[in-house]
């Protein structure tokens, strides 16, 4: 049984003639990392707003872990969906530590059982000694680092990771792309990772679809 099942879905913006996302299909097994590969303008990115409720189908059904997402008849609203989604800017928050910035997305225990948390997540990116540290005092790495602690903190049942690397330098780029591979295998969580860069799918997907 697929992980995550996604039916005919199919999406255009409103007042636009054109389908941005046409009868699209695909499945995924839990634990993997699956990339959508496009030009820029073919649907990657929407998609994924999809997934994650922040754009509603005109048709079509979304599946995940056995619950459905969406249908004619269901649509489960973006905070219910457990789905963690990792922007090209990271979104962290400038006025909170790099700790505090991934217990804001520990949503279960008391405040010394999130912080433990936190700092475990921290741990796994191998960020644990900047946890005092602001979002601007991190290089580019390290931030993108702090996003994937902060996104799997929340503990998701899928992770989307929307060009994550496009903000990097070539040769920080390289050394990334391994390091987010490594960190989400280790975690067990299943990704979705939207790319226009082969490198990022030969250095970080088990498998791709094209769009």
């Amino acid at each position: 049984m697929s992980y995550l099942k996604v039916e005919g879905l199919s999406f255009k913006y409103h007042k636009s003639k054109d389908m941005v996302v046409n009868n699209f299909f695909i499945n995924m097994n839990k634990g993997e990392i699956l990339a959508l590969v496009g030009d820029s303008g073919s649907g990657k990115s929407t998609v994924l707003r999809l997934l994650t409720g922040l754009e509603t189908p005109l048709s079509g059904r979304i599946t995940l872990d056995g619950d459905i997402m969406f249908c004619k008849k269901t649509n489960i609203q973006p905070e219910h969906r457990n789905i963690g989604m990792i922007f090209q800017d990271y979104a962290l928050f400038p006025h909170l530590t790099v700790l505090k910035n991934v217990q804001f997305a520990v949503n279960q225990g008391c405040k010394k059982e999130k912080c433990e948390r936190a700092i475990s997540f921290l741990k796994l990116v191998r960020m644990e000694e900047h946890g005092d540290k602001y979002p601007h005092q991190c290089s580019g790495g390290q931030q993108q680092r702090i996003a994937i602690a902060r996104a799997m903190a929340a503990n998701p049942k899928l992770l989307l990771l929307d060009e994550p690397f496009s903000n990097l330098d070539s040769k920080l780029r390289n050394t990334v792309r391994e390091e987010v591979k490594e960190i989400i295998k280790a975690a067990g969580i299943s990704a979705i990772l939207v790319t226009h860069d082969n490198e990022d799918v030969r250095a970080c997907a088990d498998r791709a679809v094209q769009m």
